[in-house]
């Protein structure tokens, strides 16, 4: 268990605590959402979740096999697409992962299937587009 604690700030802003390290996020609402779109929103928090995650998990397995550096440098770019029906949500999150050069064959194939199956990857709902792409410089 990880315990989180959230306060309502008012005019749709949070401050979210991780309460183990003390650390703390904002959140606002978005502009087109009534909101100051002063940070990220709770569903740009989705998407950067899910891409820390990818490049986490591949981290750790990495680590384990004593690659971690090959993935120092990695870059990960996403979109987020929200719905313009009611309810509003996220509908398609295209991720793009932007690797050092370096990495062989066989261990691409590895992190693409690591990629594919991170938990954030696996919790989001099925209806959400996922859109990830691997680009690996020779």
């Amino acid at each position: 268990m990880v315990p989180i604690s959230i306060v309502y700030q008012g005019a749709l802003r949070c401050t979210a605590t991780h309460d183990n390290s003390g650390t703390q996020i904002i959140t606002d609402a978005p502009v087109d959402n009534l909101g100051r779109g002063e940070s990220f929103s709770p569903t740009d928090l989705v998407a950067t979740a899910l891409g820390s995650c990818i490049i986490t998990t591949m981290g750790i397995v990495a680590q384990k096999e004593g690659m971690d550096a090959v993935l120092d440098g990695t870059t990960i770019a996403i979109e987020k697409h929200m719905s313009r029906d009611v309810p509003r949500r996220i509908i398609r999150l295209v991720v793009k992962i932007e690797f050092p050069a370096g990495i062989s064959t066989r261990y691409r194939q590895r992190l693409n299937e690591i990629g594919e199956t991170c938990p954030v990857a696996k919790s989001l709902h099925p209806e959400i587009q996922l859109d990830i792409s691997y680009n690996y410089p020779d």
